[in-house]
């Protein structure tokens, strides 16, 4: 049935009224886009034959539907679809003029349609050699070259890589044309010969770029032939990015003469060169190092070439000079200081630039230098480079000046200089007409403010009068006002409430004004301000030195007008009650008759759903206010929907009530029944679990603020005794517990005792014997033990002294048992004492060191290493007894000595823990006896004796690391570096790039080059050992690669401005992608990091990093792997995915063919697919 209705409307198509024609080809059209549509073979023939009769039709309405027919190829056979293409390249090629059009669209359309592999090759048979033909035979006219090459773009770019037979005969083809008399073809040709650049082998791409680099050295050549090369040379390495390195020593060069040296008329030469030198910046950043400063000086020159008259187009050459200066900015963050002594100056002059968009690009490029130089952490300063060694040694000892004189070599420092000649020319520019300008101008001074938060307290009186003009003037748009009002936020949140003062009646008045505009983004932005200015007013409830009454009314009118008014957007409304929940917290006293009317509507938005949560975190604000705000009109119901929300849900919404709650009573408990109190305890007990610890802490906080609140109430403790203490008591053995949890837990049991309704002992057996084994039913887990032991002593402290010690005393009576029939009650007994002694000085117990000493006989390890651990936080609170006692025991006792060096090691951990400061002399006597041990036989005292030094030095650098330097010239074999100690080396490296960056920022330079060292598979360190009926191959090397990826990911978070990341992607990272399991994990995150941080120096290298990625994504385990296996391999492949999922957020997908065809394979499998989907949406 189908084909007879096909029937009819063909007939019609041949039809001789035109709009019969017209009506049946969109007939046709319909039937096409049907989805059960399937021709038989003589129906296809008639079909491809009407359709190209079609596109000859006299009636262009007719010709330009039937164009809309071909996409439909895929529902017809290839053999039709190779046909048609035949037919269409004859039309091209030999057809009418008006046909030639039609035919192109045509072709291009079956090109961007086909999707199969076969039938593309089976297109490019004859498409292929039809379109060279098209190009070089010398009787083509021009139209036809062009339309020929255009198709070819289109082709190459999608199907390059399935032409590899025909590329040279391609390029030979194309690189013809690049001679070509008319600027048509040659711009045509270079968009070509870029597309098909990017599936050219090494050899072919070498070829081109010689031949056009041959070209631009032939003397006498015409001006446009040296412009259309040097276009070439850019679009090749746009298109081939890091591929393009080997030949910028003969091209850079060559460019940069023709730069300098180009006669001031010809603008677009030095416009294409310096687009060109932008793209090897962006694209090959290792390779160009060396032109570097050339290029500098070369887009500083151009960016500052004056315009002569209205018709001069130079204005181009200073847009590509500011382009260029902003990829050098983006590509080499480590030359931050020369550019700011350099580029900076100028960059602040060209703000005047009379051409807006160049003057845009200006504003862009200042930007992108003011990023640069917040992207560090806040110690972005270089130690200097010269005698770096011996300042890193005394860096911890540095004078005032000498810090000042690191601090003069920062960025940030220098860009402070610049600050007045910034605010100087931005103000300048805010007077100008133009709101384009003006936007840029405040986007400037809000990265400004960010950069150097405090920098503009003595500027504020100059910059008031441009943002007052962009607020109130009637030709402002929303874009500006926008911008305006949040670089008023930001320089309102980063200074001194002080500094405004004298400018707050001229600022407040055009703000508010804004609240009440009609855009809601402007006046969202608008409350966020008023939000700052509430603050800056009235800093402090005193309120000295500046009168803010008179803004008390006008700020709560203009937000309580918004308030009230249900008709807005959401961000609206949000800000709006953030807002209000300030206002009243910081002029309540001021507002006594208004709060009866506006505290009602918050209660009121609290019961809205979508309002909800910022009206509780307002009220939040306002319990916290000194003012002592009155809420009894609202109190009792805030308290009620309050405790409602704690069954929510919605876990933003809990927390956040949590906050509040805790707030509230703690400035309300004596308004608040003890009825609601136990209401509360009920709903939290559900809370406190290990499911969501964060929850957890926050209600055991809220249960402190209960008891502590409300002591003489006999029910408050009876409700937390029966609900919350069997969660804390089950919550207290899971092996989860840390942190914020654990010490609102510790808080808990300390406030149960001061509460006087528990009873010390009772809490105290309940916590014992909650300690069973882990193998028992219900027992509990070995980091449970030491969670119990801290709330035990947190218990004992906080019952007294009397208690704490009768409790000592049954914890040593526990030691004295047995070990063989009660290890499990010793070993508590050993971690609570460690814990009380940490806290309170236990000497008046006789020999109580002694009595632990004697459980390092025991046989069980867990009770040696819980004594050691005890003896040392013992220590910790007399060291003048106990530490001589400890340092006399290791040097006399030789069996116990790697336990009695883990107690020195918790006496030192807890010094640095605590901020402490040993004695001089303890620390040379520690000092000299952990050196004596370093050259211990046993590889655990040696393992102990590093950790213990690394551990000093938090404490003590300026003592230990001289006397470090000392020993590395040690001839003794275990003091000097193994695979171990090499390890060690590198783990402290990233402790202090990790702690204090400062101290390893000068010798980066030296160490960067020996870290990359560690991260190559050094065949030396893997051996095979013969296990019998197989052989085991051992890599000896494994965890020192895996440990300097670890450091290098640490430097990328503190050091970024040290680090060349183009030297490391390539080879180093590279090679760690094609790793042991354990060393692609850390490189999957690094290269999340580098494509987030350094998107250019990755992206030019995109097409390398694919393989590696393609590899891990597609391995598969073997057959007969157990389920540790395969659950590792997906791990790895989810740890794949996540970087790419980083790598396509930088690159678009237009970057690297490979890359592009790695999320296409992704795409197509539907395991990868979901795991890839599902790891982008994490």
């Amino acid at each position: 049935m189908a084909n007879l209705q096909m029937t009819g409307i063909l007939e019609k198509m041949t039809g001789k009224d035109k709009d019969y024609r017209y009506m049946a080809t969109s007939d046709l059209l319909n039937e096409l886009n049907k989805e059960g549509f399937k021709a038989d073979a003589d129906l296809e023939i008639k079909l491809s034959n009407i359709v190209l009769q079609q596109l000859d039709d006299v009636a262009g309405d007719v010709s330009g539907l039937a164009v809309n027919v071909v996409p439909l190829v895929k529902k017809v056979s290839e053999a039709r679809v190779v046909e048609m293409t035949n037919k269409l390249c004859e039309k091209l090629l030999h057809g009418k003029d008006q046909h030639r059009d039609i035919a192109s669209i045509a072709l291009k359309t079956i090109a961007s349609e086909v999707t199969v592999i076969s039938l593309a090759q089976s297109i490019l048979v004859t498409l292929s050699p039809q379109l060279i033909k098209g190009i070089t035979s010398p009787g083509m006219s021009i139209e036809i070259k062009c339309e020929c090459l255009d198709i070819l773009c289109d082709v190459l770019h999608k199907f390059g890589n399935l032409m590899a037979n025909d590329h040279e005969l391609l390029l030979n083809a194309l690189l013809s044309q690049l001679n070509s008399n008319q600027a048509t073809v040659r711009k045509r040709t270079v968009s070509c010969i870029a597309s098909l650049a990017s599936s050219l082998s090494d050899d072919l791409l070498g070829k081109a770029t010689i031949e056009v680099v041959r070209k631009l050295r032939t003397k006498g050549a015409k001006p446009e032939m040296i412009r259309t090369n040097i276009q070439m040379i850019g679009a090749l390495s746009r298109a081939v990015g890091y591929r393009f390195g080997p030949y910028l020593g003969d091209t850079v060069p060559v460019l940069i003469n023709y730069c300098t040296s180009a006669s001031e008329n010809d603008e677009e030469l030095r416009e294409y060169g310096l687009q060109a030198l932008e793209s090897f910046l962006l694209r090959c950043p290792r390779d160009i190092y060396s032109y570097c400063d050339e290029i500098l000086h070369l887009a500083l020159d151009d960016s500052a070439n004056e315009y002569t008259d209205d018709e001069d187009v130079s204005w181009k050459v200073r847009r590509a000079a500011a382009k260029c200066l902003a990829a050098l900015i983006v590509s080499r963050p480590e030359v931050l200081a020369k550019l700011y002594e350099e580029a900076c100056p100028k960059l602040i002059d060209r703000f005047k630039e009379r051409e807006e968009n160049v003057k845009m690009d200006v504003f862009n490029t200042f930007i992108e230098l003011l990023r640069q130089t917040g992207n560090p952490n806040e110690w972005c300063y270089s130690v200097p480079s010269e005698g770096t060694k011996s300042q890193f040694l005394n860096v911890v000892n540095y004078s005032a000046k000498q810090v000042g004189q690191v601090l003069k070599l920062g960025p940030r420092c220098l860009l402070n200089q610049e600050v007045p000649k910034i605010v100087k020319s931005i103000n300048r520019q805010l007077r100008e007409k133009s709101i384009k300008t003006k936007v840029g101008a405040f986007s400037v001074l809000r990265e400004l403010v960010v950069v150097l938060p405090d920098c503009l307290a003595e500027h504020i009186g100059s910059l008031i009068p441009g943002i007052e003009k962009a607020l109130n003037d009637k030709s402002s748009t929303s874009n500006l006002k926008i911008e305006a009002l949040t670089f008023t936020r930001l320089v309102l949140a980063s200074h001194s409430p002080s500094v405004f003062h004298p400018y707050i009646k001229a600022l407040s008045s055009p703000v508010l004004s804004a609240v009440g505009e009609r855009y809601y983004k402007v006046t969202a932005e608008a409350l966020r301000v008023c939000g700052e200015l509430v603050r800056v007013v009235r800093p402090n409830i005193q309120g000295y030195g500046f009168d803010f009454k008179p803004y008390v009314r006008p700020l709560y009118n203009a937000i309580m007008s918004r308030l009230i008014n249900q008709d807005q957007d959401q961000e609206v409304k949000e800000c709006a009650i953030s807002c209000m929940g300030l206002v009243i917290s910081t002029f309540g006293d001021n507002l006594k008759t208004e709060l009866p009317v506006c505290l009602p509507v918050l209660v009121d938005r609290m019961g809205n759903e979508i309002t909800r949560l910022t009206a509780v975190k307002a009220f939040a604000v306002i319990a916290a206010s000194p003012l002592r705000i009155d809420l009894p009109c609202v109190l009792e119901n805030v308290i009620a929907e309050l405790t409602a929300f704690l069954r929510k849900a919605n876990r933003a919404l809990r927390q956040a009530t949590l906050g509040t709650l805790n707030s509230l009573i703690v400035a309300y408990g004596d308004q608040i029944g003890s009825s609601a109190y136990e209401v509360i305890i009920v709903e939290l007990s559900t809370l406190i679990s290990d499911s969501d610890l964060h929850m957890a802490a926050l209600a055991l906080e809220l249960c402190c603020t209960l008891m502590t609140d409300r002591k003489s109430s006999p029910n408050v403790g009876l409700a937390v005794r029966n609900k919350v203490l069997p969660q804390a008591l089950t919550l207290i053995k899971s092996p989860l517990l840390q942190g914020q949890a654990l010490l609102a837990l510790r808080n808990f049991f300390a406030a149960l005792v001061y509460s006087a309704n528990t009873s010390f002992d009772t809490l105290l057996d309940s916590l014992l014997s909650s300690a069973k084994p882990a193998p028992q039913p219900g027992g509990v887990a070995k980091q449970a033990l030491y969670s119990i032991a801290q709330c035990v002593a947190v218990l004992c402290l906080a019952a007294g002294d009397k208690k704490c010690s009768s409790t000592v005393d049954m914890l040593t009576e526990m030691l004295k048992d047995d070990s063989s029939t009660n290890s499990a009650k010793q070993h508590l007994a050993l971690l609570c004492l460690g814990e009380i002694g940490r806290r309170k000085d236990l000497s008046l117990h006789a020999n109580i060191e002694t009595i632990i000493i004697e459980s390092f006989q025991s046989p069980f390890e867990e009770i040696k290493s819980a004594a050691s651990y005890a003896l040392g936080n013992i220590a910790v609170s007399n060291l003048s007894k106990y530490l001589p006692f400890i340092l006399d025991q290791i040097d006399n006792q030789q069996k116990k000595q790697y336990l009695l060096l883990h107690s020195l090691k918790e006496v030192i951990v807890r010094q640095s823990v605590d901020k402490a400061e040993f004695q001089d002399s303890s620390v040379e006597k520690i000092l000299k006896l952990l050196f004596t041990h370093c050259e211990s036989d046993e590889e655990g005292v040696r393992n102990v004796v590093a950790e213990c030094l690394g551990k000093i030095a938090l404490v003590e650098p300026s003592k230990l690391v001289p006397a470090l330097k000392v020993r590395t010239t040690s001839p003794a074999a275990f003091t000097r570096a193994t695979v171990h100690v090499r390890r060690a080396a590198v783990l402290a490296l990233s402790t202090f790039a990790h702690n204090k960056p400062n101290l390893i920022k000068g010798l980066l330079p030296e160490l960067l080059p020996l870290l990359y060292d560690q991260t190559i598979v050094k065949q030396e360190l893997i051996r095979t050992v013969d296990l019998g009926p197989f052989k085991h191959v051992v890599d000896d090397g494994l965890e020192l690669r895996k440990a300097a990826f670890e450091c290098v990911d640490t430097l990328l978070d503190s050091c970024l401005d040290q680090l060349n990341p183009s030297s490391f992607i390539v080879p180093y990272l590279k090679s760690g992608l094609d790793d042991h399991y354990d060393v692609k994990m850390p490189c999957h995150l690094i290269l999340s990091k580098l494509a987030d941080k350094c998107p250019s120096a990755v992206l030019a290298v995109l097409d390398s990093l694919v393989d590696p990625l393609q590899k891990t994504i597609n391995f598969k385990p073997k057959q007969d792997a157990v389920k540790q296996e395969v659950d590792r391999n997906e791990d790895m492949i989810r740890s794949a995915l996540r970087a790419i999922v980083s790598l396509n957020r930088i690159s678009g997908g237009d970057c690297s063919l490979k890359f592009k065809n790695l999320i296409s394979e992704i795409s197509k499998s539907p395991t990868l697919r979901d795991k890839y989907y599902s790891t982008r949406n994490e």
